[in-house]
């Protein structure tokens, strides 16, 4: 397994440290001393039944909740930093978001958009930008509430991407997306388009991480995976260190096995013959 605290070559100020963390909710423990890292550059995904502590650990380290234990995030203490420099550091999407007002979808979005872009015409731009990225282009004008839960999750991480727009600023430490179950509303297709968008900021130098529960999604674009049962740490490493039968089994306390691929495919996760729920 990869050492949680290990730091690549170019330094704890590209990374996010987790050390020791516990997150209670009054006296009951949610989050139980959980310790990893992410690199920028790669997409770690957390995944574990549900009820594991995924969302909460999430808040946490998004910077939402508070937690004992120690979070830094590009080497700096997250207690520590104040309400914009941890915007203009990380961009969160939520597992749902609530809005009352009958706001334009560029209205939505707009309100990721950073104060500095001043004209109109920039943040115009960029927010047709980041609705073609997710697969809405032209939804600009397109009321909030008519649109279907999938659009809707869709809108949201267009505005997430507008806070975060580029990766790593010139002369700046890189940014972050912390996605909660990104696609928990999407058909496969759009499942596979918003992946594929995380996977490319970390791939122009940004980090995502995402908790997820499609472990087929997982295998096919995590770099590292973090396992949660029972608000624990499971397992951490490498996707090929974390796909294996008797890990996931143990893991979602539910038989699974691994099928091979085509040629060049990835094995698919799917439940054991016989498998019941008794």
């Amino acid at each position: 397994m990869i050492d949680p605290f290990r730091q690549p070559s170019q330094g704890r100020d590209t990374a996010l440290a987790v050390e020791n963390v516990t997150v209670s909710i009054g006296r009951v423990a949610i989050v139980r001393d959980v310790s990893f890292h992410a690199h920028a550059g790669q997409v770690l995904a957390i995944i574990g039944p549900s009820g594991s502590g995924k969302t909460t650990l999430m808040k946490a380290i998004s910077g939402d909740i508070a937690h004992d234990g120690r979070i830094f995030l590009n080497g700096a203490d997250l207690r520590g930093l104040g309400p914009e420099p941890l915007a203009d550091m990380r961009g969160v999407l939520p597992q749902s978001s609530q809005i009352a007002f009958p706001l334009t979808v560029a209205e939505v979005i707009g309100l990721g958009v950073p104060g500095h872009v001043a004209t109109r015409n920039a943040r115009a731009a960029r927010i047709s930008d980041a609705l073609e990225k997710v697969g809405l282009g032209g939804f600009e004008g397109r009321s909030w509430p008519d649109l279907s839960g999938g659009e809707q999750q869709r809108v949201q991480l267009a505005r997430v991407l507008c806070q975060v727009w580029e990766p790593v600023p010139e002369g700046a430490s890189p940014r972050w997306l912390f996605l909660d179950e990104p696609v928990s509303s999407l058909d496969i297709k759009h499942q596979y388009q918003i992946m594929a968008l995380a996977a490319d900021y970390a791939a122009r130098g940004g980090g995502v991480v995402a908790v997820m529960h499609d472990l087929n999604l997982t295998a096919a674009f995590a770099d590292t995976v973090l396992v949660m049962k029972q608000g624990r740490r499971l397992a951490f490493g490498a996707g090929e260190e974390i796909f294996r039968p008797e890990l996931l089994s143990r893991a979602y306390d539910f038989p699974l096995r691994l099928v091979p691929g085509a040629a060049g495919d990835r094995p698919v996760i799917v439940p054991s013959a016989g498998a019941s729920f008794s």
